[in-house]
């Protein structure tokens, strides 16, 4: 019989605590199922399975009986609140019990997270805007260019350095007079550097940020210094973010780029006739790239308006689970890099501010397409599943029967690849739902 004496307190709209309050019989009770329970399962010498007396076996068995008698009493009270209550909780934040002992009245408290109340506004108004997806002579233009780059010879020239050609050089770079490959161990890249290519005011940049903007007319055998300044969200080095530093810079060569041809050689190479076929290839490469990054966009641009439309508390225990995984994440990312771990400690106030801030982003929008997939009454079928095993499976680089072997005895990641799935739906409804409104294209 579950027990009925719960009181329910409320400590914020997301997280309340369930009091019950269990009576001697009910303990009593209880004790007397799990002494039985043992006395049928213990093997005592002298005496047949299931026969030896209830107090030798509590005798032999104190401890255990002691634990187990606990846990279901706790377990029940637990379950009985629910039953009574109709939470929908999302965790168990804290268990919390006095003195559990037979011939006592005990209490058990229990605080626990739940879903919180959740309005769905009106989807219908969501407005995406999109991109164009039709290339414009420019881009094709620039895209042919882009491939006559990609295959372009370098001579050596014995002439100043002008843009776009490319600076064989050594660098070595201070810090406030001292040598940064000492401040940065293990990042030689931006202490001390024998040999590198630097291209001459290039559009993309180097390792050194602005670098290439300082090369234009050097040639071999020049020597200069050069102030390089580090932005502030210099994620690649930590250490020298929003600093000035020194670099001494020798120049060893300098090479310019020729590009090849826009003959038969060329178009050969690309598996086209002629230049009218390669920029019919490009325009429709091109196309289905804007068409594919207008679908982001689209998913992007709904969850984005739908999320600033609607507030409700989020649950603190999901915040901080979340946050904890935005922080792994990163971590994990940046020592890959090769960020040192005291550069962490050093930033770690800076770093929980901002990963529990993306935490909580995250997870309100997570309830809210939990609660538009319940709204909609969208599941996943069998199907569903076996897409996302196969994606998954290519992606992690195994066999999708060894994967889906893995994920049938891991109930946590099963249940976060259906989630996942759910989520995508939801998102899909939204798209379906949104108006589309189409971006001008830009002048050229």
């Amino acid at each position: 019989v579950p027990f009925v004496n719960v009181q329910l307190n409320s400590v914020s709209p997301t997280r309340k605590t369930l009091v019950v309050s269990l009576e001697v019989a009910d303990v009593d009770a209880e004790y007397q199922a799990v002494v039985a329970d043992f006395v049928r399962q213990a093997r005592l010498p002298g005496f047949r399975p299931g026969k030896a007396p209830a107090a030798m076996v509590q005798k032999r068995y104190g401890k255990e009986i002691a634990d187990e008698f606990k846990n279901k009493l706790v377990a029940k009270a637990y379950r009985s609140a629910l039953e009574k209550e109709k939470l929908a909780v999302l965790n168990v934040v804290n268990v919390a019990e006095g003195e559990i002992a037979p011939g006592k009245p005990a209490e058990v408290t229990v605080t626990v997270d739940v879903r919180p109340e959740i309005s769905v506004p009106d989807t219908g108004d969501l407005v995406v805007e999109l991109d164009p997806t039709e290339p414009t002579e420019a881009e094709i233009d620039q895209m042919v260019e882009a491939l006559r780059a990609d295959r372009a010879d370098f001579k050596t020239a014995e002439r100043p350095a002008q843009k776009g050609d490319y600076v064989k050089l050594a660098y070595e770079g201070r810090l406030e007079g001292k040598p940064i490959a000492d401040l940065v161990p293990g990042q030689q890249l931006y202490g001390k550097v024998p040999q590198t290519w630097e291209e001459v005011e290039g559009a993309q940049g180097g390792h050194l940020p602005g670098l290439g903007k300082h090369l234009a007319g050097v040639k071999a055998g020049d020597r200069k210094s050069v102030p390089i300044s580090f932005p502030p969200d210099f994620a690649a080095a930590p250490a020298l973010a929003g600093r000035n530093a020194e670099y001494d810079v020798e120049i060893q060569e300098v090479r310019e780029r020729v590009l090849p041809a826009l003959d038969a050689a060329f178009f050969q190479a690309h598996e086209v006739a002629d230049l009218a076929a390669l920029r019919e290839q490009i325009r429709g490469n091109l196309r289905r790239q804007k068409e594919m990054a207008n679908q982001s966009a689209q998913r992007r641009q709904v969850t984005d308006a739908l999320a600033k439309k609607v507030e409700f508390p989020v649950p603190e225990s999901l915040i901080d689970a979340e946050t904890q995984g935005v922080l792994r994440q990163f971590i994990e990312e940046n020592m890959r890099r090769g960020v040192p771990a005291e550069q962490f400690e050093k930033d770690k106030k800076e770093l929980f501010a901002g990963a529990r801030q993306a935490a909580e982003r995250r997870v309100k929008l997570q309830l809210l397409l939990a609660k538009i997939a319940e709204e909609q009454k969208l599941e996943v079928t069998e199907a569903d599943l076996d897409q996302q095993i196969y994606r998954e499976a290519t992606r992690s680089g195994k066999r999708p029967e060894a994967y889906a072997r893995d994920l049938a005895k891991n109930r946590q990641q099963l249940r976060a690849l259906q989630e996942s799935i759910i989520f995508d739906k939801a998102v899909d409804f939204l798209v379906s739902k949104a108006k589309v409104q189409q971006k001008q294209p830009a002048a050229s």
